[in-house]
């Protein structure tokens, strides 16, 4: 007797059916899907598990529903596919947590050194604005607000659209205001703003190098400072 295929094994293969034809180009970014229905019968599938690849794809930002109209295609930018990756830093803890800024250290060192290669004088400008804010003011939010400001004008001044969207997901705000009190405590405010300035610096200059060594040092000075606070727990 022939073993009938499991529903998620026929959802997934759903999956990968419409990801294939917006991969071919027979659905494009902005396109109205066939109706559940249509869709369900030209892919040989149920209308439930046609149904539960819709809701995965939609959560994926692959497809979104648009209230009495249907079923579309994304633009499919990097920020909306990438959306979900923000939950992996904000909920990793520990040795996790490590890993990621090992990922960010690498990551920010190198689009700083594009944006140093790319950015606009009115790009600089509104790095220059956030790192001024930081340097005037003790209040913890204020400055974790224009910390996470400085470091996303410079990654879209990289020029990366999905190097940028990948660091705004590393980038978690949660993780960022433990850094933050920690700093705080610690009074090692002055320390990170030197480092702050050290990277604008290297932007002025429109120095590659300078700006990859200076986003390393920044990024392993909190990896360390981690570290420490693994170890101490």
């Amino acid at each position: 007797m022939e073993e009938t295929p499991q529903k998620g094994t026929v959802t997934q293969r759903a999956i990968e059916q419409i990801k294939a034809m917006i991969a071919q180009g027979s659905l494009e970014p902005g396109q109205r899907l066939p109706t559940e229905r249509d869709l369900a019968v030209q892919l040989g599938i149920s209308r439930s598990s046609m149904r539960e690849a819709i809701r995965a794809l939609t959560v994926l930002g692959v497809l979104e529903a648009r209230h009495g109209s249907g079923i579309y295609v994304t633009q499919l930018e990097a920020g909306d596919l990438l959306e979900t990756f923000g939950v992996v830093a904000d909920l990793s803890r520990g040795p996790r947590l490590v890993e990621l800024l090992e990922v960010r250290r690498i990551l920010e060192s190198t689009a700083t050194a594009l944006a140093a290669a790319r950015i606009t004088r009115d790009q600089l400008a509104e790095v220059e604005k956030h790192l001024t804010a930081m340097n005037t003011t003790d209040d913890p939010e204020e400055i974790l607000a224009h910390d996470l400001a400085f470091h996303r004008e410079i990654a879209l001044a990289a020029g990366n659209d999905t190097m940028a969207a990948i660091l705004e997901g590393l980038s978690s705000r949660t993780f960022r205001a433990r850094v933050w009190r920690g700093y705080q405590e610690e009074g090692a405010f002055e320390r990170t703003r030197r480092e702050h300035a050290a990277i604008h610096r290297a932007l002025v200059a429109y120095d590659p190098e300078a700006a990859r060594a200076a986003a390393a040092a920044h990024v392993g000075e909190v990896e360390q400072w981690l570290r420490s606070q693994i170890s101490e727990a």
